[in-house]
């Protein structure tokens, strides 16, 4: 471990196979000791999560009566009154953050059912930024820019009537030549899929969702060191429709293609 063999008491409770999303959604799993020595577990009621013990299973309910988690603006003095349904509850707080590697088991009921900020290690976004400073990836992105420029401005400079045959085979050149290019960032991705941020020059479903239910993603959990802990992200405005990126007033706006999400933390 990164930390040394005392990483637990970095910790004010540890707990492993939480069994999510059941930690989430059921309130009636009890925690469980895992024997640190054996890895066995003991079989005795755990009322209480202690500093340096591990514990397994349990839900969200059970863990804010095993570590008396109240609200600072609950007034109740009632130690069995737990705020699990009050208003008042932390669990419904922007104020807990948490941090997980699995956008759909981990991210998105904490963030859906509770409100959380979360935080998604992603390891595919340090891949692609490696990727994106080489000169081959570089070259293919502007190249493609480059190319629907020209399209566009091709189709200003012919107006609104009809096309000819040649203008038509024309345009059909130069798409061929971005889906080649696009074809060659594919290649340089390693993969024959492509970017799991996109499908093809969309947004993927996976880049819908971390934008959705992610406040902060990162290549690796030590991308917060170099940060504050009181240190406030504000992401960029996620503009996705054309007439907010060019600054222009047409009459109709194309979907331009290519715009991708970028958090960066």
């Amino acid at each position: 471990y990164v930390v040394g063999p005392d990483w637990r008491d970095q910790w004010d409770v540890v707990i492993t196979s939480a069994g999510k999303p059941a930690f989430y959604t059921e309130d009636n799993r009890p925690f469980r000791e895992v024997d640190i020595g054996t890895g066995k577990l003991k079989f005795r009621q755990v009322l209480k999560l202690e500093k340096g013990r591990v514990y397994t299973a349990g839900c969200l309910k059970e863990l804010t009566q095993c570590i008396n988690w109240s609200h600072p603006l609950s007034s109740s003095s009632d130690q069995d009154d737990i705020p699990y349904d009050d208003i008042y509850s932390p669990l419904t707080s922007p104020n807990v953050m948490y941090v997980g590697d699995s956008l759909f088991a981990d991210l998105v009921d904490a963030k859906r059912e509770f409100g959380w900020t979360t935080a998604a290690v992603t390891p595919e976004v340090g891949w692609e930024i490696e990727l994106q400073r080489k000169t081959e990836f570089r070259v293919a992105g502007r190249a493609i820019e480059m190319l629907l420029n020209s399209l566009r401005l091709y189709q200003r400079q012919l107006g609104t009537g009809l096309r000819s045959k040649e203008d038509l085979e024309v345009m059909d050149k130069m798409e061929r030549l971005v889906s080649s290019w696009r074809d060659e960032q594919t290649r340089l991705l390693g993969n024959s899929f492509g970017s799991v941020f996109r499908a093809r020059y969309q947004p993927s479903l996976f880049a819908h969702s971390l934008r959705r239910y992610c406040d902060l993603y990162m290549s690796n959990v030590g991308s917060l060191r170099h940060y504050s802990p009181q240190h406030r992200f504000y992401p960029e405005s996620p503009k996705l429709l054309s007439h907010e990126i060019r600054g222009s007033n047409p009459e109709c706006c194309d979907i331009d293609d290519d715009v991708f999400l970028d958090f960066d933390c």
